[in-house]
């Protein structure tokens, strides 16, 4: 059995804003793949379900950010789950909108999520690492991650939603290399291989005139060349 985790804050305040998109990218796999409805537990929202050949967990701590490990780690010791069983998606500052790494392990980098989680069940746990961007200055961080994302990031952010639940099956199962590749396919999307070049709109050059007959423009002489001779002597 598998646990993915998607950090964010509860309530509708905060549904939309850059530091849920772990919880969004949960709610996308749970919709496209047919969970049970959520229900409350272990101090968060719980729904469970089949990805590919694993049964997986989809819980959204309900702690506030700062104390998420509470609920992760409440609800890995129920099910008897290691940090081995355990993925959690959450937002990424020092990745560009847009872009996703999946990482095994490693250090907090001061998300307060992390942070919670690692203080409960240390850091040997996979991430789903979704880039939003950093503002740039880090005085204005906690403002910006707790601001909705703007008109601009909705192109990008369902091209990664929906590549999560398209790859969700392929993370269950360990492979995060084809878990990519189909986030890859939402955000660059190949070229069909049945595509037609371009028909040329240019005219064809009309052909080149032939060459107009010469003319012999001098009167020709009608009288034989005997005529001519004795006309000399007359």
């Amino acid at each position: 059995m598998k646990m993915f985790v998607g950090l964010g804050n509860p309530g509708p305040k905060y549904a939309g804003n850059r530091h849920n998109i772990g919880f969004m990218a949960l709610d996308g796999i749970a919709e496209e793949h047919g969970f049970a409805p959520w229900r409350g537990k272990f101090q968060g929202a719980l729904t469970e379900g089949r990805l590919g050949h694993e049964k997986v967990l989809l819980l959204k701590p309900e702690t506030f950010m700062n104390l998420s490990g509470q609920s992760v780690g409440e609800a890995m010791r129920f099910y008897k789950l290691t940090p081995d069983d355990l993925i959690v998606f959450h937002d990424e500052l020092d990745l560009a909108p847009g872009k996703v790494r999946v990482k095994k392990g490693g250090g907090h980098a001061g998300h307060n999520g992390l942070r919670s989680i690692h203080a409960h069940i240390g850091p040997d746990y996979t991430r789903v690492r979704m880039g939003i961007g950093h503002p740039g200055n880090k005085n204005a961080v906690s403002s910006y991650v707790l601001r909705d994302f703007s008109k601009a990031d909705e192109s990008w952010l369902d091209d990664v939603l929906r590549g999560c639940a398209d790859g969700a099956a392929d993370l269950a199962e360990g492979d995060s290399g084809k878990f990519m590749n189909a986030i890859g396919r939402r955000i660059n999307p190949p070229r069909s291989s049945n595509t037609q070049p371009k028909p040329n709109t240019k005219p064809a050059p009309a052909p080149a005139s032939p060459p107009e007959p010469k003319v012999d423009t001098e009167p020709k002489e009608s009288r034989s060349p005997l005529q001519r001779l004795m006309d000399k002597f007359s």
